[in-house]
């Protein structure tokens, strides 16, 4: 057990190359969806999309990304890890150079429809192959905690780079860029990086399946259409889902694990800190180009520069949760994510505001790392490696899904009001609350079970060492 007197063991050689080559993979992944946003009207003017179908480019890489991610998770766990990895990173790159080579709308949008997939395919995969790799405790902690800072350097540069390949280049660019890297990984990978899965062959759950992904792409949507009925079909194919799953002999996602306290309360972390964040960020970005007529190259600017704090942020947090109890971690990062949001929600229309926005962007991406990190290890806890594919996969669908709400929860509060400004405010204020109570009820949550009181109570037990997995342990 790693306490706060001992030292973990560092990684091995081969662990390093591992790690190297899997995180390499998710800062691909991670940049691949923020390059093309910088850039959306010249794609679109690219290959004769109009004005309204500009949101589309976004979408069509969100709903796969999102709605297969558990599905192609679990089936890592039963056919290949590296096998579903390999065949994400050949997706990508044959649909990157369909996206290159795109003359059309219709090529475009298979390109990103292709590349969603391809997402939902290698993240989840990457990620059991991490928390496969490296044995529960302090060097997952601290190989996860890197994760999330590339996961996050990896948004915040691919907008840099899209912006650079775009003005330099073209914004074909922003898809043969993938495809090199991918060939290395696709050559790499096999040489380095064993098989892992299920020993038996198991038969596949179809209808929880069709039902579990057929829901997943209605509810997001829904959400990018705001098309009510279409949310009321996908809650209905998750319900029936959640029956198949209680019923099924050979489960795709089997209920025990659903019900885990810290697979739900740590994906409920995740699908708040990401879609707060997420909503904040883009609240902001409509101010400084709104409010502040900051042209669009300032605006990234502002955001890139704090934006570093997460290349910091990830190996401080696996530390971090190596040394204190996971549930403290993520309710503490929770509350100071919120505290950093809060000054926003009272910014005027100088310029000098920046004072105050630059440092709460910095402090507030920091302490967003670690909640992802944290998320990441409590819903990957205490399962045994066959289940290590859903529990990933679990995880990455949490950031997809709350990666799409977010911007639109937000902007949808703030068109309530009759200013851009007022309306800024009362969004970034909702935005603090729903984090501050979110962070309380995962507290409550998280907490163990069986409460000791007496005596005993006042001697520090295991999960107050810091140690992940006697949190789940503690929690079963």
């Amino acid at each position: 057990m790693t306490t706060a007197t001992d030292s973990p063991p560092g990684f091995s050689g081969r662990q390093r190359l591992i790690l190297l080559l899997l995180l390499g993979s998710g800062f691909l992944f991670a940049a691949d969806y923020s390059l093309l946003n910088v850039a959306l009207p010249k794609v679109g003017s690219g290959v004769g999309l109009g004005l309204t179908g500009l949101p589309w480019i976004g979408a069509a890489y969100t709903l796969p990304a999102a709605g297969f991610m558990l599905m192609f998770g679990r089936l890592a766990d039963l056919y290949g890890r590296r096998r579903l990895f390999l065949y994400g990173m050949i997706l990508l790159a044959g649909a990157s150079l369909l996206g290159g080579f795109a003359t059309n709308p219709e090529m475009l949008l298979t390109a990103r429809v292709l590349q969603g997939t391809s997402t939902s395919m290698a993240l989840p995969a990457a990620l059991s192959l991490i928390t496969t790799t490296f044995a529960e405790g302090g060097l997952r902690d601290r190989a996860l905690g890197l994760n999330g800072a590339i996961l996050s350097g990896g948004f915040t540069a691919g907008a840099l780079v899209g912006g650079i390949l775009v003005s330099l280049l073209s914004w074909r660019a922003g898809f043969f860029v993938n495809v090199p890297f991918a060939i290395i990984i696709l050559l790499v990978t096999p040489s380095l990086v064993t098989e892992s899965k299920a020993p038996d062959r198991v038969r596949i759950d179809l209808p929880g399946a069709v039902t579990v992904t057929g829901g997943l792409l209605a509810l997001v949507y829904a959400v990018v259409q705001k098309n009510i009925i279409t949310a009321v079909v996908g809650v209905v194919l998750l319900a029936a889902f959640w029956v198949i799953e209680g019923r099924s002999s050979a489960p795709l996602a089997p209920v025990h694990v659903l019900r885990r306290p810290t697979v739900r309360w740590g994906n409920f972390a995740g699908l708040v800190t990401f879609s707060m964040e997420t909503g904040m960020i883009f609240l902001m970005t409509l101010y400084l180009q709104d409010v502040l007529k900051f042209a669009p190259v300032i605006t990234g600017l502002i955001f890139g520069v704090p934006g570093l704090a997460a290349v910091f942020a990830g190996p401080i947090a696996g530390r971090i949760l190596g040394r204190f109890d996971g549930r403290k971690v993520i309710t503490v990062a929770l509350s100071l994510q919120a505290l950093m949001i809060l000054p926003l929600a009272f910014l005027g229309s100088d310029r000098l505001v920046l004072a105050v926005l630059i440092p709460a962007l910095f402090l507030g991406f920091f302490v967003h790392v670690i909640v992802i990190v944290s998320y990441t290890v409590i819903g990957t806890s205490g399962l045994p490696n066959e289940e290590q594919g859903l529990a990933t996969g679990l995880a990455s669908l949490t950031q997809q899904v709350a990666l799409t709400v977010g911007a639109p929860v937000m902007v949808s509060i703030a068109a309530t009001q009759s200013s851009s400004l007022t309306g800024t405010h009362l969004a970034i204020g909702v935005n603090v609350a729903v984090i501050l109570v979110s962070a309380a009820a995962i507290w409550f949550g998280l907490r163990p079970r069986t409460e000791r009181t007496g005596p005993a109570a006042q001697t520090p037990g295991p999960a107050a060492k810091g140690n992940a997995e006697e949190l789940a342990a503690s929690l079963d």
